[in-house]
């Protein structure tokens, strides 16, 4: 078995990452952000949003229901128009790929680290257990 060390560790992370930068996903996520970025609607719009949530908070710290409640669906109404440009809807799309590729990555890297302990230390798979505490349960056991 090869033993690697913590920076090993490290630099194939980093390798994996520059990988995964380089993927078409990506690179769709960087055009479509650069797209909204350049969009003076869109801009205006995210600015507008901005404001009023400042606002809600405001009221809701001083206890202005009603004032609230107004400004929320004012906030509400711009994030649908918002949602309502396709190069918004492809950004958010776009960034859901990237975020479950990520997650995939991790779950992959987590899932395989513990199937590894196990089979190394002639646990049972089935039942997710490592070896130690499959020689320590009581012969028919379900625990």
């Amino acid at each position: 078995m090869v033993k690697y060390t913590k920076d090993d560790i490290i630099a194939r992370a980093e390798e994996l990452a520059n990988m995964i930068s380089q993927m078409d996903e990506v690179d769709y996520f960087k055009r479509a952000e650069a797209q909204i970025h350049e969009n003076k609607k869109i801009r205006e719009k995210i600015a507008s949003i901005k404001s009023l949530q400042k606002q809600a908070v405001n009221f809701q710290h001083y206890g202005k229901a009603e004032a609230l409640r107004m400004v929320e669906e004012k906030i509400d109404k711009l994030q649908a128009e918002l949602d309502d440009i396709p190069v918004v809807q492809e950004f958010k799309q776009s960034q859901l790929d990237v975020n479950d590729l990520l997650q995939i990555v991790a779950n992959t890297i987590s899932n395989t680290v513990t199937d590894n302990i196990i089979k190394e230390t002639e646990g049972d798979l089935l039942r997710g257990e490592t070896g130690s505490h499959v020689k320590n349960s009581p012969a028919g056991s379900c625990s």
